[in-house]
């Protein structure tokens, strides 16, 4: 059988057969998964050579992720084709199919032409770009193979200018959830009044096999019995289901009491506050408390001598693990700052510069020694705080006063990572939060967790609905990804939140716009 490179080239290990497919793989599926070459089972698989040159423009980013896959790929496919001839002809893989590298002749040769080129050129006649070479190259392969040619990518309008041409074109499906419909946030079991009861007063339930199959470890449900009386309950396995281990209120040291305000919630409380679960995802649209619950939640774990937590992380992409910010000015602080703004917010809430006086003093009269002892309380509260404060005369200050969660960010209870720069960490004793998740790869979060040390927690939280990453959608993302396979493990979790509670306002806007 005649070669890719052209007719007077090797014979090809391509294989012919009726259920075989030869799949062209785009560079973006390389670098969003290096290990992608191994996973198409015995199929035929055709890289075009200039997924090389683009790989090779990628390998000099020292500092990102991308940079760091394209190097993998790269010793990858040398210890697959080490030689000449190797890449003349392809090779066979442990899989059973097989790889080539693709040289189209058309773009090589200009005097060749063909019908199926000669209409890509009238549909994309900008060959000197990259994606329409590539296009060109699995048509090429299209027209000399008879098994059905897929061009693979990660990039939407690729796709559709591939199907433009003629040519069928599919995302990468391997890292890809199951297609399901929209779960609701909880399940509900009936259960009779007397269970109802018993469950309460003793804090456990044992429940039927047949229903205990349906629930996964530490899945959240709402026991209901037939007179609308309601628990919520956890799965511990083994049939047990228990209460939720819930205080009165969560607070971060120096803040304001906070309560669960709905159902949900409280299933997302009681997960935080579990230092038996070291993994939690939490799917939620805009102003469901996610970022406002975990970040009281792990400050209040981290108050004192006994705390569970040395301090807390918290991160978000920067729209992509490993985009570059080093070119942004100031302090790491101060280049994280704008994409942390939610967690400033949260913290000016949580611990406001202005706490509310206690009601029950206003109609009190304050003794001569209360008076003392809240003197003195203020001149020592001053004196901790002098140094982050400027001086004051006659009145006017000398420099911004500093507010009250500025100083867990300089004591360092509270750290900013920035993930370009978190491969190689090992993080021990920190409550990491990770927000917008939704963004990132199924290969950059395992990047993520695979750094959480012994006693730490990692909290992995945001919106499958919201995704500007160009690279995934609702079923492959990073934050869908990892429920799914960590789904039933006995030290991970996962919350759905759905009720807003920012405002009515948002609320509507959520829902409606």
């Amino acid at each position: 059988m005649e070669n890719l490179r052209g007719a007077n080239a090797p014979i090809s290990r391509i294989r012919v057969s009726a259920k075989v497919k030869t799949f062209v793989l785009d560079t973006n599926v390389l670098l969003h998964d290096p290990q992608s070459i191994f996973k198409f089972q015995d199929n035929n698989l055709a890289i075009p050579v200039e997924v090389l040159e683009e790989l090779d423009a990628i390998k000099g980013e020292q500092s990102t992720e991308r940079g760091r896959n394209a190097r993998r790929v790269h010793r990858i496919l040398q210890g697959l084709l080490p030689d000449a001839r190797a890449m003349h002809e392809g090779v066979e893989l442990e899989t059973g199919g097989t790889l080539s590298i693709i040289i189209n002749p058309y773009l090589a040769e200009p005097g060749l032409r063909s019908p199926m080129m000669d209409r890509l050129r009238a549909i994309l006649p900008d060959l000197t770009k990259k994606d329409n070479r590539i296009i060109a190259a699995a048509l090429f392969v299209q027209e000399r193979y008879p098994p059905p040619t897929i061009l693979v990518t990660k990039d939407v309008n690729v796709q559709l200018k591939a199907r433009a041409v003629g040519l069928e074109s599919e995302d990468y499906l391997n890292d890809k959830v199951p297609e399901t419909d929209d779960e609701p946030s909880y399940r509900e079991i009936e259960v009779s009044i007397y269970e109802l009861q018993r469950f309460c007063s003793e804090g456990a339930f044992e429940i039927a096999e047949k229903t205990s199959a349906l629930l996964y470890q530490n899945e959240y449900v709402l026991l209901r019995s037939n007179e609308g009386k309601t628990m919520p309950a956890r799965y511990y396995g083994d049939g047990i289901l228990r209460r939720l281990k819930l205080p009165d209120y969560v607070k971060a040291p120096g803040g304001i009491p906070i309560r669960a305000r709905n159902l949900e919630q409280q299933f997302f409380m009681d997960a935080l506050l579990d230092d038996s679960i070291h993994l939690l995802t939490c799917f939620g649209k805009a102003g469901t408390g996610k970022t406002l619950l975990s970040t009281v939640c792990a400050l209040h774990q981290t108050h004192d001598d006994h705390s569970r937590y040395d301090g807390v992380s918290i991160s978000r992409p920067v729209i992509a693990l490993g985009k570059d910010i080093g070119f942004l000015p100031g302090t790491l602080q101060e280049k994280m700052k704008p994409w942390l703004q939610p967690y400033h917010d949260a913290l000016e809430v949580l611990i406001p510069s202005k706490v509310p006086k206690d009601p029950q003093f206003a109609s009190k009269k304050v003794s001569k020694k209360m008076h003392k002892k809240r003197d003195e309380h203020f001149l020592t509260s001053m004196t901790a705080v002098q140094p982050n404060h400027a001086s004051h005369h006659n009145g006017h200050s000398n420099g911004p006063l500093i507010k009250p969660y500025e100083r867990l960010l300089k004591s360092g209870l509270v750290e900013i990572e920035a993930l370009a720069f978190i491969r190689g960490r090992s993080i021990a004793r920190r409550f990491f939060i990770l927000d917008e998740a939704q963004q990132l790869t199924p290969h950059e979060v395992k990047t993520v967790i695979t750094r959480i040390s012994e006693g730490s927690k990692i909290v992995l939280i945001g919106d499958p609905t919201q995704i500007d990453n160009p690279y995934v959608d609702a079923r492959s993302n990073g934050l869908v990804y990892c429920h799914n396979r960590m789904k039933g493990q006995t030290i991970s979790a996962h919350v759905k939140l759905s009720k807003g509670e920012r405002s009515k306002l948002a609320e509507l806007a959520a829902d409606l716009l």
